[in-house]
Parts: C-alpha cells; sequence; structure tokens
C-alpha cells in the first residue's frame, strides 16, 4: 500500500506542478529580480502548494497512525497559509514569524510532541522539565526558517530537503518508526516530482509555501524520535540537517561581526559564496548537495559509532565546516581565525625546519 501511494503521491505532484504555475501567475504570486536575486526574469512562486496538495492526497490515501497526525496537518496547513500569504504579498519577518510559531504551539499542546530529553554522548540523559516547550518551539522555528534561508538556488531547497527526508525516513525505518517512514517518505515524492520543474533551469519556485513546509515537516519528523523509541539523539538531526543550520549558524555570526541587525537580508549565504568563487548555477547546486549528503551519511556513522569514534567524527565535522566557511567567505573576507591559527603554524614549523 505504501508504494502504490508513494507512486500516486508524486504523479500529482508531476501533473498539478504546472497548474499551479498556471495559477501562481492568474493571482500574482510571482518573484520579480533585483539585485539579491539570481534569477533573471519574473518566476511563479507558489510551487510549494504542488507539494502540499501531494501530501495531503497521500496521507488522507494512507491514514497513518500517530497520536501526533491531527496537530501535524493542523500545523502543516497553519504554515502553508503563511506561506501562500508571504508568496502573494511578502509578509514582513514579524508576521512570517507568528505564523512558525502558531504552527508550532499546535503541534506542541494540541500533538503533545515535545522533546523531553536530549541524550549525553557518554551515557544517560539530560532532562528539559521547564525548558522542553520553548526548546521545541525553538527547534520547529528554527528549521523551518533554516530551509527557508537555503531556498536561494534552482532545486536547492527541494534537494537538500530531499536529502534530509531520505536520511530520517531511512534511519527511522531501521528503528521501525513506521510513521515517521510514511510521512517523510510521502513528503519526499511530492518534493521529487516537484523538482522535476524546479531543478536548474527552473519554470516555477516552491516559495514561502513550499520552504516553510517543508522545514515544518523535517522539524516536526525528526523531533518524533523523541516521543517514541528515541531512534535518534539529539546531535543526529542536527548533522542530518547540517547544511541549512550551518549556513543559519554562520549567516547568523556574519550579521553580528558586521554589526547588522539578524534579519538583514544579504548575498553571502553557501550558496551565493560558491557562485562567487566561479561555480555555475547547476555546479553549485550539486556541490550542496553532495555536503548534505556527506552529512546525512555521517548521521547514519554516528548512530552505529561507538562514543570515542561518535565525538571524533563531531570534532572532526566541526573543524572542517569551519574551514570551508572561512575559506569560501561564509562569515565576511576578513573573519579567518581557524586560517590564521594553521598559517602561524606552518610558518612556526617551516623556522623550526630551518
Amino acid at each position: 500500500m505504501l508504494f502504490i501511494t508513494l507512486i500516486v503521491c508524486f504523479t500529482i505532484s508531476i501533473l498539478i506542478t504546472p497548474l499551479v504555475k498556471k495559477f501562481a501567475f492568474l493571482i500574482g504570486a510571482t518573484d520579480k529580480p533585483n539585485r539579491r536575486k539570481v534569477h533573471q526574469s519574473t518566476m511563479p512562486r507558489l510551487g510549494g502548494l504542488a507539494i502540499f496538495i501531494s501530501f495531503i492526497v497521500g496521507i488522507m490515501i494512507l491514514k497513518p497512525i500517530n497520536p501526533a497526525s491531527i496537530a501535524i496537518l493542523i500545523g502543516s496547513a497553519i504554515i502553508v497559509i503563511t506561506g501562500i500569504c508571504d508568496d502573494l504579498f511578502e509578509l514582513s519577518a514579524k508576521y512570517k514569524l507568528i505564523g512558525q510559531l502558531l504552527a508550532a504551539f499546535t503541534v506542541v499542546f494540541l500533538g503533545d510532541l515535545q522533546v523531553v530529553f536530549i541524550n549525553l554522548p557518554f551515557g544517560g540523559h539530560l532532562e528539559l522539565g521547564y525548558l522542553s516547550i520553548p526548546f521545541t518551539i525553538l527547534w520547529i522555528v528554527g528549521i523551518t526558517n533554516a530551509i527557508n534561508l537555503i531556498d536561494g538556488l534552482d532545486g536547492l531547497a527541494a534537494g537538500v530537503s530531499s536529502i534530509a527526508l531520505v536520511t530520517i525516513s531511512g534511519m527511522a525505518l531501521i528503528q521501525g518508526n513506521l510513521f515517521v517512514v510514511a510521512v517523510g517518505t510521502i513528503v519526499l515524492m511530492g518534493t521529487l516530482g516537484f523538482l522535476f520543474y524546479n531543478f536548474h533551469p527552473a519554470s516555477i519556485f516552491m516559495g514561502d509555501t513550499g520552504a516553510l513546509f517543508l522545514g515544518f515537516i523535517i522539524s516536526v519528523l525528526s523531533l518524533l524520535g523523541y516521543k517514541n523509541v528515541t531512534f535518534i539523539s539529539f546531535i543526529i538531526p542536527v548533522i542530518i540537517l547540517g547544511v541549512p543550520i550551518s549556513d543559519t549558524f554562520f549567516a547568523i555570526m556574519r550579521r553580528i561581526i558586521n554589526h547588522q541587525p539578524l534579519s538583514a537580508p544579504d548575498k553571502s549565504h553557501l550558496h551565493h559564496c560558491l557562485l562567487r568563487l566561479g561555480y555555475s548555477h547547476r555546479q553549485t547546486v550539486l556541490l550542496i548537495y553532495a555536503m548534505a549528503s556527506m552529512f546525512g551519511l555521517v548521521a547514519v556513522i554516528y548512530s552505529q559509532a561507538r562514543i570515542g569514534v561518535s565525538v571524533l567524527l563531531i570534532g572532526v565535522l566541526i573543524i572542517v565546516m569551519e574551514l570551508i566557511a572561512e575559506k569560501i567567505g561564509l562569515m565576511g573576507n576578513d573573519f579567518h581565525p581557524l586560517l590564521k591559527i594553521l598559517r602561524m603554524f606552518r610558518i612556526s614549523t617551516a623556522k623550526n625546519r630551518s
């Protein structure tokens, strides 16, 4: 039944996306080029609606059961309505945040979905207590925005989200969490069907309708492990979502260093930096796909490795991320603390040899 449902979801997404494209032009949900945008012509940006419709159809067919099912559907509807309004009217950051908080509160209170504890690296766990609700809401809103922030190139957010969904669904399958497998693969099929039109050169953008929905559903699916058998410890969803999380983290650091508001837009995100290095649009997207796949692979290895290896793996990953960020200018062209240390070490080593 799952296999048939997935084929139906994929087919619906492919068939309905051209209709959504016409509808977006009809109601004026378009993205016009400007100095911050990569595209050069007016594009329809309501494409996420096709992913959401495919998702709803899949849920209606399969009817996966979980205590939080209704809350997830209501939260998804709230986040999609927020995205549609933004694609139509370009909402301010404040109103977009209100929509995200409403969706997050719906899942937390109506679905009773909370991060009760965090697994610790050397055994045991940390009880969050009164911090459980704010931590869960912060996670949902943070990941929702992280996916939204990387939606800057054709197929980028859809591809990175697909890789995250594959990893989350695969790990859930290993642990027997069939609800996460069902919902994750349903959303995956809708996203892949949409990607058929969204990969470079794109004929339609997912817009905030799609980016917010994908970020929301991915954040919720990664949390569902805490409510069941804890098939993932806290660090694993962080690794799985390493590309959008790290891009968001470095964007925050960049704005703090440059004394800019956290909501200030710029052209120094990961994809912007790679484009400035001379990579083509398609090459940049494929490079980020490769990074996202690497994070997914590391998450799987981390989940199966012993504690010592896991800690070493995380340490190496953090250093590599920082080196890449400094090398390509993710935190600005003048902020290179780790590269400076390595440079000083090389100079010191060269002097000792001479």
